[in-house]
């Protein structure tokens, strides 16, 4: 990470390909991914370092996935706890609902605890690795103009200096109250809920129990949630007539440890917060070179853990596409798939979490006692355990328009549009690896049993490896060993699982086109190949290119 002049000229502006308002998680990991591919990057925080209170505490497979694309998985696990349930309990204690999904098909646990704080770190270190990205801590963004060139910020520092920064484009990871947003007048619409919540940290757990348990008390409900480090979280319903002043006097905080803990005064506590839940999703989140992510987009309760993790989706979407448009590899209207692809599945994790919230704390006492023997007895109907066991509710990202050829009618329940799968794989080393390994941030063609590139005129394959695509043939693992043609640049590798064969084994084709972010864009068989590739070529709105660009492989 290249270091900026304290003060530059005001005749002397800043310059980047991408502006982001926001040290937040959203705009470090969207720098990550972008500085990995070559793309200039400038940071813009107010603040004058990262935010060090805990917030977020689930982190989901698929989140961890995107640390994996650029390179941070390992640095980050340490600050996680993997395959964390998540348990709604009566008033008496009668677990109703317990999620504990042990499925790993994008290569991660499906869901776990983390340290909010320590995951950021883990983000802005990473930008070390690039001199072609840079933040500007205690920089107030006062303004922005933008025209057919680009984006133009006007800047203020701690002292009151006045700076510009140039930019092609424009991101606002700014939170809630995002100004980059409220500048563009673009509703923020939706409901505030009437109650707030009193966050408690607490060091050397207490009750050093695992997990997180939501208990449905209808006098107070609360959270007890188990985090890495030795770190317990309460979270209290705020009573009406109650404040964040009054609640935090010693007595009244030993007064709701009481409800968790034989010995209240007998702790370490870490910080107090009270928080306002909100259900709020922006009107767009796109205005021409202007775009919004994370919490600037969408805010949603916390019940599901899923606004961090919706901000991960938003940045593993958005990036590769300014990455192809910054290097004039598609043009500027691919941007526009962003919202298209985003804005649904932000609204489907708002609705899940408001209901969550409503489980938690109906808004009638009558709904609790209905609730919790209506979940008595389906506790025992093995479908609908299983449909909680496995967090079948939650609304998995599917986008039906956007960067992606559609399948066949005759295709059932078709996967385009979905996160490919993630099993361990044998490279022709010898090393097992998750596959994403093998494939980087890039586009990626995977052929069972063939040849990837057979379908392929010789015009087609250098237009996808013009995109730093890679061509991947998948084998049998005992069939590595032996000779075998394949086109130059093939990558082969061995299915040491068989997931990828029982993959390819539900549909009618043998061929995956995956998307940078790890989606299927479309389906094929070798001799229809070239159609869905042109299709597709067509929907990334690809520029034609004379020079093969760089690779968009990922960084070790």
């Amino acid at each position: 990470m290249s270091t900026l002049p304290e003060h530059p000229s005001p005749a002397q502006p800043l310059q980047a390909d991408i502006a982001i308002v926001g040290a937040g998680p959203v705009g470090l990991m969207i720098a990550n991914y972008l500085g990995q591919c070559g793309v200039s990057v400038v940071i813009i925080e107010k603040l004058d370092r990262l935010i060090d209170y805990p917030r977020a505490i689930g982190l989901d497979d698929e989140s961890l996935r995107t640390f994996q694309a650029v390179g941070l998985a390992e640095r980050v696990l340490p600050h996680t706890t993997p395959w964390h349930a998540m348990r709604f309990l009566t008033p008496k204690g009668r677990c109703f609902a317990d999620i504990q999904p042990k499925t790993d098909e994008f290569g991660w646990s499906r869901r776990n605890a983390f340290i909010q704080p320590l995951a950021d770190r883990v983000l802005f270190e990473g930008l070390q690795r690039f001199d072609n990205v840079r933040v500007l801590f205690s920089r107030e963004l006062c303004a922005f103009q933008q025209d057919e060139q680009g984006v133009v910020l006007d800047l203020q520092d701690a002292d009151g200096r006045s700076e510009q920064l140039q930019a092609r484009y424009l991101i606002g990871c700014d939170g809630g109250n995002s100004l980059v947003r409220r500048n563009l007048n673009i509703a923020f619409e939706g409901k505030t809920a009437p109650n707030q919540w009193i966050v408690v940290d607490i060091a050397n757990d207490p009750l050093g129990t695992p997990n997180v348990y939501l208990c449905c008390d209808p006098v107070r409900p609360y959270v007890s949630a188990a985090l890495p480090h030795g770190v317990r979280r309460f979270e209290f319903m705020v009573m009406p007539g109650e404040t964040e002043a009054e609640l935090s006097q010693p007595a009244n905080m030993r007064r709701l440890l009481s409800k968790v803990l034989p010995d209240p005064d007998r702790v370490e506590l870490i910080r107090s917060r009270v928080y306002t839940h909100n259900a709020r999703l922006a009107g767009k989140f796109r205005v021409e070179r202007v775009l919004l992510a994370g919490d600037a987009a969408h805010i949603m309760p916390v019940w599901q853990g899923q606004g961090y993790n919706s901000g991960m989706r938003d940045a593993c979407n958005l990036a590769w596409k300014l990455a192809l448009v910054v290097k004039g590899l598609a043009s500027d209207a691919l941007l526009d798939s962003y919202e298209q692809e985003r804005r649904d599945h932000a609204k489907a994790m708002i609705d899940l979490s408001v209901l969550a919230g409503h489980v938690l704390a109906p808004p009638k006492r009558w709904l609790g006692t209905v609730r919790d023997g209506v979940s008595w007895l389906l506790n025992y109907v093995p479908p609908v355990k299983r449909y909680f066991l496995e967090m079948r509710f939650k609304p998995m990202p599917q986008y039906h328009a956007g960067v992606l050829v559609a399948a066949s009618s005759e295709v059932k329940d078709s996967p385009v549009g979905r996160m490919f799968i993630q099993p361990k794989v044998l490279t022709d080393t010898g090393a097992e690896v998750l596959l994403d390994e093998v494939i980087g941030s890039r586009f990626a063609i995977i052929a069972w049993g063939s040849d990837p590139t057979w379908g392929l005129s010789p015009e087609q394959v250098a237009f996808w490896r013009n995109l730093g695509t890679c061509f991947i043939q998948v084998l049998p693992s005992v069939q590595l060993k032996a000779a075998r043609a394949v086109s130059e640049d093939v990558i082969r590798i061995g299915d040491s699982t068989g997931r990828l064969k029982e993959w390819f084994g539900r549909y009618p084709a043998s061929i995956a086109l995956v998307r940078p972010d790890r989606f299927l864009a479309g389906l094929a068989i070798p001799q229809t190949l070239g159609t869905v590739c042109d299709a597709l070529a067509k929907a990334v709105s690809a520029t034609p290119q004379t020079a093969v660009a760089p690779s968009m492989s990922k960084v070790a």
